[in-house]
């Protein structure tokens, strides 16, 4: 899924972080794919996400950051240019 989507949001099911980084890359003209992680997932990969700090953002493939990260990165100027470069936005 990260690999397929120029910006992937995982975050746990109805975590209001994971709504506020959706929201702010929505605000920028991006489109985040949403992956929810519930306690009920057995999945390997999984399993290790939802003992990390959530939610985690994926820009171009790569591991940005947590929310604290991605709205540091605004702040500065640096997400634009990052989502530009990996094809998240059109301007």
């Amino acid at each position: 899924m990260v690999a397929e989507s120029a910006v992937v949001v995982v975050g746990r099911r109805g975590c209001c972080m994971s709504h506020v980084a959706k929201r702010l890359l929505q605000g920028l003209g991006a489109n985040p794919a949403v992956f929810e992680v519930d306690d009920k997932c057995e999945d390997d990969v999984l399993v290790e996400l939802r003992a990390a700090e959530l939610p985690v953002v994926f820009v171009g493939g790569r591991w940005l950051g947590g929310l604290d990260r991605i709205m540091a990165s605004h702040i500065t100027g640096e997400l634009t240019p990052l989502l530009k470069q990996a094809g998240a936005l059109w301007l």
